[in-house]
């Protein structure tokens, strides 16, 4: 698995639209799940490292930040077909076991992913109330191994003033993951 670094934000780009189908059996988009004071849209997977080394931050910072009127999806495009611990039924189990309180959907066209932009797992976007885009940086400072429990919360601090003030901060770490792992045409 080959390391990637995503963009830096691009603030103020527009959050694009989707709908797809979710592990609790919803279809989803930006509407469903946007917040009173934004959205957070993370791309995610199941066998990757990188996102196991976080799940349970991930989902514990989603949580708080749901309660600060920040809404929260992950989407995960990889192919399926390739790397079948991504499919829909893995998942459920994954969204499960990390006790996601979020939707976790499945991008099989992988169409959101490339109009994202999205490059890695975990690729994380945060949006403001009226989805501009404010937030494109890591979790914490973990890679293919948690950091230590006193890791600065970069993502959540972001998000957080997101949410007070509808702006992220200037300087943003990109997330580190393993690519997307797109179909072959």
């Amino acid at each position: 698995m080959v390391a990637m670094e995503q963009p830096i934000c691009d603030f103020g780009r527009k959050a694009i639209d989707f709908s797809l189908p979710a592990t609790d059996g919803g279809t989803y988009g930006l509407a469903d799940v946007a917040g009173d004071n934004g959205i957070l849209v993370m791309f995610i997977c199941n066998h990757c490292p990188y996102v196991k080394a976080i799940a349970g931050r991930l989902a514990r910072d989603a949580r708080e930040l749901q309660a600060k009127g920040i809404g929260v999806i992950a989407i995960n495009a990889n192919d399926a077909t390739q790397y079948p611990a991504d499919s829909p039924e893995k998942m459920k189990e994954f969204a499960e076991a990390h006790g996601f309180t979020f939707p976790y959907v499945f991008d099989e066209t992988q169409e959101t992913a490339r109009a994202y932009g999205a490059v890695c797992t975990p690729d994380f976007f945060g949006y403001n109330k009226d989805l501009g885009l404010q937030y494109r940086g890591r979790l914490d400072s973990s890679g293919r191994e948690p950091a230590p429990a006193d890791a600065q919360r970069e993502l959540f601090e972001a998000m957080s003033q997101v949410a007070e003030t509808g702006k992220g901060p200037e300087d943003q770490t990109a997330s580190i993951g393993c690519s997307i792992k797109w179909r072959q045409s």
